[in-house]
């Protein structure tokens, strides 16, 4: 037996899994560096390790979370590296790697393509390069599409070199629902302006929806659209109108948010918070204004998240479907798992069962390790950790209030929720072994 693929060994090579982890690991460390600079900061500001380190880690795991304000804190240069992270997070390090492989010509090897199929969640591995070109050239048009539409909404009120920096930055954090934003009270002034939530909301749901979703809207008829699209696309509406319905009518009458509003003031509030907890972390009403109910509510439109293969975060859509789908399956007595005249495999329930198991535990290890160091409400944690893990950004207003060792709980729960809690548990745990044992079948009483 070779070295290299001796027990020994085996335990510390890089797996598809541990590539990815290190990838992101490393490009935190580096914006961390980066953002400590003296010119990253704004004149009279300074920045402590710590700062840094949260910062850099919301923007690589396009979270959004905050502990300085992005607008005042850094100056020009700091907020372009934290655009830089955004779009790096939010298309992977991967997507990123291979798109500076490609400017200068470098071939992608074949161990290359497997990480790339691992970051992308593609179930084969032909096409994959031809994939990658797709999702940088559709990104980087939508992003263009989305930075010029909101440079003439922004021109109303900014200069025009103002108005075109903040385009280009909101139309990238959008687009990779980062929630990054530079206006301090994110967009709550525009709460009341159509165009302004039309092209924002449109920016998240689109990069929400997943790479491959928009790849196959583009160049497939809808008859040979995959499974996978099927679902992602009637999930992810069946969660908006839900959504909308709920926060309309539990925030109707809360004169701190949608009660102080004209009626297209309250219909517009109440669809971009359906929208923007699928992971964007923007809000036009004060989160921490919102009633119980609704925070509860959005907790788990945020742990639902976006889809897989895009810029989103938490369990995904298509998780949630295979979920609901096993549970109906189990219900009817059948031994199929069927959606859509389709059959979905054991391998895809059980990795959805592992992933919702996982979640559930980051979030309460999360939460509780947050409420034995601090002394505010219990919602209001557990809000602010789902939204962590959830790569939202959306926050009650606590995080800048957080002591040192809850930020640092915080950004461990952001990676875990960025990478995945399935990619992160395959890349510390020991490589499995084939076994040839089987041991006798016995039942258990369930329920």
């Amino acid at each position: 037996m070779s070295a290299l693929s001796s027990p020994a060994n085996s335990r510390f090579s890089l797996s598809p899994a541990r590539v990815l982890v290190l990838g992101f690991a490393g490009a935190i460390m580096l914006g961390t560096l980066l953002l400590l600079l003296p010119l990253s900061t704004a004149p009279g500001k300074s920045t402590g390790f710590l700062d840094a380190l949260f910062t850099a880690t919301s923007a690589v795991c396009v979270t959004g979370l905050v502990v300085v304000d992005t607008g005042t804190h850094w100056s020009v240069f700091g907020q372009a590296v934290i655009l830089l992270l955004i779009q790096a997070g939010g298309l992977g390090i991967m997507t990123m790697s291979t798109m500076f492989a490609l400017i200068i010509g470098k071939k992608i090897t074949f161990r290359e393509r497997i990480v790339i199929q691992e970051a992308l969640g593609q179930p084969q591995l032909a096409g994959i390069v031809k994939l990658t070109k797709q999702i940088l050239g559709v990104t980087f048009a939508i992003e263009l599409a989305g930075m010029v539409l909101m440079t003439v909404g922004f021109s109303r009120d900014f200069p025009l070199a103002t108005a075109t920096w903040y385009g280009l930055f909101h139309s990238v954090s959008a687009f990779c629902n980062a929630g990054f934003d530079l206006l301090s009270k994110s967009f709550v002034d525009y709460v009341e302006d159509p165009f302004m939530n039309l092209v924002l909301m449109s920016l998240i749901v689109v990069g929400g929806i997943g790479f491959i979703v928009i790849s196959e809207l583009l160049w497939r008829r809808s008859s040979k659209r995959s499974l996978h699209s099927w679902i992602v696309l009637r999930v992810t509406a069946a969660l908006l109108i839900v959504g909308f319905i709920t926060i309309f009518t539990l925030e109707f009458h809360n004169h701190e948010t949608l009660g102080r509003l004209s009626l297209q003031g309250k219909l517009l509030g109440a669809l971009f918070h359906s929208v923007t907890p699928r992971t964007a972390g923007f809000n036009t009403l004060p989160t921490g204004s919102f009633r119980t109910p609704t925070l509860l509510f959005t907790i788990v439109l945020m742990f639902i998240g976006g889809s897989p293969g895009g810029t989103a975060g938490g369990i995904k859509t298509t998780t949630f479907a295979a979920m609901l789908a096993s549970v109906w399956a189990t219900l009817a007595r059948r031994e199929a798992i069927e959606i859509h005249g389709r059959r979905l495999g054991q391998d895809a329930a059980e990795k959805a069962l592992a992933i919702i198991v996982i979640s559930v535990g980051v979030l309460i290890l999360s939460a509780l390790a947050i409420l034995v160091v601090e002394q505010f409400d219990f919602m209001d944690i557990m809000f602010e950790t789902t939204s962590a893990f959830g790569t939202v950004g959306l926050s009650t207003g606590i995080t800048p209030m957080l002591t040192p060792l809850s930020r640092i709980f915080l950004i461990i729960t952001m990676f875990t929720g960025r990478v995945g809690p399935l990619t992160l548990a395959f890349a510390i745990a020991y490589p499995s072994r084939t076994r040839a044992l089987r041991y006798p079948e016995e039942k258990i009483m369930i329920g």
